[in-house]
C-alpha cells in the first residue's frame, strides 16, 4: 500500500470525546478532520463499531480515516454503547436501541460547528451492515453511505442460517462477541470507575448464541433490521462492495438489482477485508473510490460517479486449489445494469454422473447416495479471513463422499457471473435433511478447485418462516441457489457439480444419517454464462494503486500463530478441525497499551454418529500497562442430540492474577427443523 503523507487538507486528531445520548449513556468517539474545518465546516462520516476505537481497529483505522479527513470530511470513529470506553452494555447485535443510538449521534454531528450539517457511514462488515440499517431509517442529515462485507437479509445470508441450515460461523461468531463484549475500559479515559463499568458488562452479559439459536427459522427477530423486506426504504446513496472469497457478496448484487437510490457495485476476489486491504489481491485504490463518492454526493462535484457502471467485479481465472492465495489472477469486467442483459442463462441437464449439453435430452436412473459425516472438513471458512488460511482445498476428498456431475471437457472457455443454481428432483429417507451444492473447476490433472457453493435445509423447501418435515421417500422439487461468483472455466477443463447429504463442519447436520435419491430426468445446473461482449476491450487498471495514510506505530511483544489442522484418528473414528487465531501481544506506542487476542476453535465428530457433532469456541483477551492488567477468557461449547442443542459457556474475568468474576451457563435450546 502507498503511503500518503502529503493530503490537500491538514488533519487533526481528536483521540477522545463523549457524545451523549438522550438516555443518559455517553459513547465514546475519536475524530480526524480538517484543521481549516473551524472556519469552514465540512461533512461528517461515522463509522460506528463494536471493535475498540483505541487499539483492535486502531492500526485498520489510521489507515482510512486520516486519509478521507485529509480530502475533506471530519471522520468519526465511535464505538458502541458497551464497547471500548463507550457506558452502557451491548447485549446482541443490531437492536432498536443501537439504531437509535446511531440516529442520535448522526444528528449531534450534523450540529457541531465543524460539520456542514451533511453526514455520511462508512464501515465492513457490522459497520456496513449498520450504515445500511441506519440508511433505511432515513435520518435527515445522512447523505451516503460506503459499506464492505455486509447484508440486507440478516436470516438467509449471514453467519447464521444459509439456506435454512445452521452454520458453525454461528458459533464462532457468537464466540467473538462473548469476548469483545467483556472487555474492559481502558482506565485512561474513563477513570477510576473502570471496574464498574466492567463489572456491569460482565453481569448483562449472555452468550449471543443462545438468542440465535432460540430462532432457527426467519421470525421477527431477524426481520428487524433486514433491509431485503423494504428496499424503498433506503434513498441515499449506496457504493457497496465486497469479495468472492467473503461470504457477503451476494447482497452487492441485491443491492444492485433492488435498491431505488443510486448505487454501484464493486466485488473483488478478496476475503473479509475492506478492498484497499485486500487479500487475496489484488487490492485497489479503494480510498480514492471513496472519496469521488463522497465528493459527488456530499459537495456536490461533477466527478462522474454517477454515470460510471452499475457492477466491477473481478472475473477470476482457473487457479489450482489452495487454502490461500496471495493473488488471484483474473481481470476487471464491468456491467453497466444488474442484473445484466448480457447473462445467458444456461441449463445443463443432470444425466448419469455426468452435466448434459444445453437442450440435450437425457434419460438416466436414479441415483442414491449417503454422505459421510466428514464430507465437509476441506470446505474452509464461510467467510474467509485469509488468517489462518481457510479457503477450501482440493475437493477430490469431499467428492468420494458426494453424487458427482461431470461436463464433457470444455472446447472454448466458459464464463460465468452471478449466482448458479441447482434444480434438483429428490427424494430422502428421514423427515430432517440437507443437501449441500458445490461448483467445481475441475483441471486435465483431476485437481478439483471449489468456485462456489450453496445449502438447502429441506424443510425450508417452501421458505425459511414456515418450515416442514418432509415426507420420506416422497419425490420433491427444490432449488439450490449457490453463492454469486465471477470465473472463468478454461478450455481443456470440465464444470462439476457435487451433491452431498452433510458439510460438516461448515454446517450443522441434520439429525441422522439420509440417504437421499436425486432423479436426473428431473433435475439441471442453471448457470449464468457471461459471453465476452464483442468489442469488450479489458481495462487491466481502472482503479488506481491502494492508498492509505501512515500507520500508527506499533511493536511486537509475542508473535503471532494461525493454524489450521484436520485430524483423523483411526482408532476411535473421531475427527476434528483445529484452529488457531492467535494475535500474540501488540504494543500500541502512543497509548503504551500491551494488547493479546487468542481465539481457539475446535470441531469434532465421531464416525457417522451426527449427534456426535460439537463445536467449541476460546478466546482468551489480554491488556496491561504499567502495573495494570486485565483479562477475559470466554468459552463456549455447542452439542446436540437427535431434538436438541445443548449449550455449555463460562466467563472468567481477572485484575492482575485475581479473578474477579465468574461464571456458568449450562441450557438446552429445542431443534426446531434442523
Amino acid at each position: 500500500m502507498h503511503e500518503v503523507t502529503s493530503l490537500p487538507h491538514a488533519v487533526r486528531s481528536d483521540e477522545h470525546f463523549w457524545i451523549p445520548m438522550s438516555d443518559g449513556v455517553r459513547l465514546a468517539a475519536r475524530m480526524w478532520r480538517p484543521t481549516s474545518s473551524d472556519a469552514t465546516p465540512v461533512p461528517a462520516v461515522l463509522e460506528y463499531i463494536p471493535y475498540r476505537r483505541r487499539d483492535l481497529t486502531a492500526v485498520r483505522d489510521s489507515l482510512h480515516h486520516p486519509y478521507i479527513a485529509g480530502h475533506g470530511y471530519a471522520c468519526v470513529r465511535v464505538d458502541l454503547r458497551g464497547t471500548g470506553d463507550s457506558e452502557g452494555v451491548l447485549v446482541d447485535e443490531y437492536l432498536e436501541r443501537e439504531q437509535q443510538d446511531a440516529e442520535e449521534v448522526l444528528a449531534w454531528l450534523a450540529d457541531q460547528p465543524w460539520c456542514d450539517g451533511s453526514t455520511a457511514m462508512l464501515g465492513l462488515s457490522w459497520g456496513g451492515f449498520a450504515a445500511l440499517q441506519v440508511a433505511a431509517r432515513r435520518p435527515p442529515s445522512l447523505g451516503a453511505i460506503v459499506i464492505s462485507s455486509f447484508t440486507d437479509d440478516r436470516y438467509g445470508d449471514d453467519f447464521h442460517y444459509m439456506g435454512g441450515c445452521l452454520l458453525s460461523d454461528n458459533l464462532a461468531e457468537a464466540g467473538t462477541m462473548f469476548a469483545f463484549g467483556t472487555c474492559p475500559p481502558d482506565p485512561v479515559v474513563v477513570g477510576e470507575r473502570w471496574r464498574r463499568m466492567w463489572r456491569e458488562r460482565l453481569e448483562a452479559t449472555e452468550p449471543w448464541v443462545l438468542e440465535w439459536l432460540r430462532h432457527q427459522r426467519r421470525d421477527d427477530y431477524w426481520t428487524h433490521a433486514s433491509v431485503c423486506d423494504d428496499y424503498t426504504a433506503v434513498r441515499c446513496p449506496v457504493l457497496a462492495s465486497s469479495g468472492w472469497a467473503d461470504g457477503y457478496s451476494n447482497a452487492v448484487l441485491r443491492v444492485l438489482e433492488n435498491l431505488e437510490a443510486p448505487r454501484r457495485g464493486l466485488i473483488g476476489p478478496w476475503s473479509h477485508r475492506y478492498p484497499h486491504m485486500g487479500e487475496p489481491g489484488p487490492a485497489i485504490g479503494y480510498l480514492q473510490e471513496v472519496v469521488r463518492w463522497l465528493d459527488h454526493w456530499l459537495k456536490g462535484v461533477d466527478n462522474g460517479v454517477d454515470a460510471g457502471p452499475s457492477l466491477w467485479a473481478w472475473m477470476q481465472d482457473s487457479v489450482p486449489p489452495s487454502t490461500s492465495y496471495e493473488e488471484r489472477p483474473g481481470r476487471w469486467v464491468r456491467e453497466d445494469a444488474w442484473p445484466s442483459p448480457g447473462i445467458d442463462p444456461t441449463e445443463l441437464p443432470l444425466a448419469r454422473y455426468r452435466l448434459g449439453a444445453p437442450g440435450e435430452k437425457v434419460d438416466a436412473e436414479s441415483l442414491t447416495l449417503r454422505s459421510p459425516l466428514t464430507t465437509g472438513q476441506f470446505a474452509g471458512k464461510w467467510a474467509s479471513y485469509n488468517a489462518p488460511p481457510d479457503l477450501p482445498y482440493d475437493q477430490r476428498e469431499e467428492d468420494g463422499g458426494s453424487l458427482v456431475f461431470d461436463s464433457d471437457i470444455l472446447t472454448e472457455d466458459v464464463e460465468i457471473l452471478g449466482a448458479a443454481e441447482a434444480e434438483l428432483e429428490l427424494s430422502v429417507t428421514e423427515p430432517v435433511a440437507m443437501v449441500a451444492a458445490r461448483l467445481c473447476d475441475v483441471a486435465p490433472d483431476g485437481s478439483a478447485t471449489r468456485v462456489t457453493f450453496g445449502l438447502l435445509n429441506l424443510t425450508h423447501r417452501d421458505g425459511h418462516e414456515t418450515p416442514r418435515e418432509v415426507e420420506p421417500g416422497e419425490r420433491c422439487r427444490v432449488r439450490v441457489t449457490l453463492n454469486g461468483v465471477a470465473q472463468v472455466f478454461p478450455a481443456g477443463h470440465r464444470i462439476r457439480l457435487s451433491l452431498s447429504t452433510s458439510y460438516w463442519p461448515l454446517a450443522w447436520p441434520p439429525p441422522r444419517p439420509v440417504l437421499m435419491t436425486v432423479h436426473p430426468e428431473g433435475s439441471s445446473l442453471h448457470l449464468p454464462v457471461r459471453p465476452v461482449p464483442e468489442g469488450e476491450t479489458p481495462d487491466p487498471r481502472p482503479f488506481g494503486e491502494p492508498e492509505g495514510a501512515p500507520q500508527i506505530a506499533t511493536s511486537r511483544r509475542e508473535t503471532p500463530d494461525h493454524r489450521w489442522t484436520v485430524q483423523r484418528d483411526m482408532v476411535d473414528t473421531r475427527s476434528s478441525l483445529e484452529i488457531v487465531k492467535d494475535g500474540g501481544i501488540l504494543h500500541f506506542e502512543d497509548i503504551d497499551l500491551d494488547v493479546g487476542r487468542r481465539a481457539y476453535e475446535l470441531y469434532e465428530s465421531v464416525a457417522d454418529d451426527f449427534t456426535s457433532a460439537r463445536g467449541r469456541s476460546t478466546w482468551t483477551m489480554r491488556f496491561a500497562r504499567g502495573d495494570w492488567s486485565a483479562r477475559t477468557e470466554t468459552h463456549t461449547s455447542l452439542e446436540c442430540t437427535e431434538t436438541e442443542f445443548r449449550v455449555y459457556a463460562t466467563l472468567d474475568a481477572f485484575e492482575g492474577d485475581e479473578r474477579i468474576f465468574s461464571r456458568e451457563w449450562s441450557e438446552t435450546v429445542p431443534r426446531d427443523h434442523l
